[in-house]
C-alpha cells in the first residue's frame, strides 16, 4: 500500500533566520515546505501553488496577517493555517482563531522545538475534517439516493392507482349504473340500495384519484411544476377561505422530476403551514426563473412568527427542518421572513436554486 506523500508547509515571516529554522525543524520530520519573507510574496506563491498548511507571521512588515488572510480569502486561496506571534500577543492570537486559525505558536525560548508538535497536531485536525466532511456527504448522497427511490416507488404507485385501480373503479361504476337503471323496472325495491352502492363507488373513485395525485403531483413534463403548484394554489383556494393565488410571470422549466418534486413539497409545506398557523387570509405562491437561479417563494398576510424570546415558533418546527433537509438535497437554500425582520405582516419562504450551466 503507497504512503500519502508528506505534507508540504508553507512557513511566511519576514526574520530570515526564524524562517530557516523553522524550515530546517519541519524538514528533519520529513515535510515539504516552501517559504515566504512578505505578504506579497505570500500572496504570490499560493496563487500559483498548492500548500497543505500555513505558518503565518502576524505582524509582517508589508501587509499584518489579518489583512493577508482577508486577500487571500477575495482571491479564493485561503488554506488551513497557524499564526505565529510575538510574546505578549497571545490575545491577537486567540482572536485570530475565532476566524478559522488552527492554533498559534508564541516566538519564544521554545518556539523551534514546539513546531513541529504543533504542525502535527494541525495537520491531524485537518485529515480528521477532511474524513469528517467526505463521511457527511456521502451520508447525504445516500439520503438523496434513498429519497429518490421513495419518491419515484411514489410516483409508480400514484400512476398504478390512476391508470389500474381507477380505470377499474370506473367501469364497475358503469356497470352499477347499468344496474341500477335496470332494477328501476325489474325490481324497485332495489334501487335505493342500488344507488347507495354506487355512491360508494364514485366516492372510492374520488378517493383514489386523490391519493393517486398526492402520490404524484408533479407531471413528468419539463413544466411539470408550474402546472402542480397551479393545482396546489387551486387546490387549496378551493378547499379553505383562503385566497391563495399561483405567479409565473414566464416559463419556469426544470427537466429533472425529482428537483420538480422537492420544489413542489417545500412549497406544499409551507402552504400547509400557512393554513395551519397564520390565520392568513391570502397566500401567494411565486416561480422566477432568473439567469442565475430559480426562485420559488410562498408567502402570506397572517401573523408571522412569533418573536418572542425562549419561545418556539413555527421556525423551530418539523415542517421548516423538513423543508431545509429537501433544499440541501437539490443544492437549495431556504430564507424566512417574519415580522421580527419584515415591515409587512405574515411569513415568507423563499427557496433559491442555482441553475447549472
Amino acid at each position: 500500500m503507497a504512503h500519502p506523500p508528506p505534507a508540504r508547509i508553507f512557513i511566511v515571516d519576514d526574520d530570515p533566520g526564524l524562517l530557516r529554522l523553522v524550515e530546517r525543524a519541519l524538514k528533519r520530520e520529513s515535510f515539504l515546505t516552501a517559504t515566504a519573507s512578505s505578504g506579497q510574496e505570500a500572496i504570490a506563491w499560493l496563487a500559483q501553488n498548492h500548500a497543505d498548511l500555513v505558518l503565518l507571521d502576524l505582524k509582517l512588515q508589508d501587509i499584518e496577517g489579518k489583512e493577508l488572510i482577508n486577500r487571500l480569502v477575495d482571491i479564493g486561496r485561503l488554506v488551513p493555517f497557524i499564526i505565529i506571534t510575538g510574546q505578549g500577543d497571545e490575545r491577537v492570537a486567540v482572536e485570530m482563531m475565532k476566524r478559522g486559525a488552527l492554533d498559534y505558536l508564541v516566538k519564544d525560548a521554545q518556539f523551534i522545538e514546539f513546531v513541529p508538535t504543533v504542525v502535527k497536531r494541525a495537520l491531524a485536525q485537518i485529515e480528521k475534517d477532511k474524513r469528517l466532511a467526505f463521511a457527511e456527504e456521502q451520508a447525504l448522497e445516500l439520503q438523496k439516493e434513498v429519497l429518490e427511490v421513495s419518491e419515484n416507488e411514489q410516483r409508480r404507485i400514484g400512476r398504478d392507482l390512476h391508470d389500474g385501480l381507477g380505470q377499474h373503479l370506473t367501469a364497475l361504476e358503469l356497470l352499477s349504473q347499468t344496474l341500477l337503471s335496470k332494477l328501476k323496472s325489474a325490481a324497485p325495491a332495489l334501487v335505493q340500495p342500488a344507488e347507495e352502492i354506487t355512491r360508494q363507488i364514485r366516492e372510492t373513485i374520488k378517493q383514489t384519484r386523490l391519493i393517486s395525485h398526492n402520490l404524484s403531483p408533479v407531471p413528468l413534463d419539463a413544466d411539470g411544476l408550474m402546472i402542480a403548484l397551479e393545482e396546489l394554489a387551486a387546490g387549496t383556494q378551493g378547499a379553505s377561505a383562503i385566497d391563495c393565488n399561483f405567479i409565473c410571470a414566464r416559463p419556469f422549466i426544470v427537466s429533472n422530476a425529482n428537483v420538480a418534486t422537492h420544489l413542489y413539497r417545500i412549497a406544499q409545506e409551507a402552504v400547509n403551514n400557512a393554513l395551519k398557523h397564520s390565520r392568513a387570509k391570502t397566500i401567494t405562491i411565486t416561480l422566477k426563473a432568473e439567469d442565475r437561479e430559480w426562485t420559488m417563494s410562498v408567502e402570506d398576510n397572517g401573523k408571522g412568527l412569533d418573536a418572542k424570546p425562549n419561545q418556539k415558533s413555527t421556525s423551530s418546527g418539523l415542517g421548516l427542518r423538513i423543508m431545509k433537509y429537501r433544499a440541501q438535497l437539490i443544492g437549495a437554500s431556504i430564507e424566512i421572513e417574519s415580522p421580527s425582520i419584515r415591515k409587512t405582516h405574515g411569513v415568507k419562504i423563499t427557496c433559491k436554486l442555482p441553475r447549472k450551466p
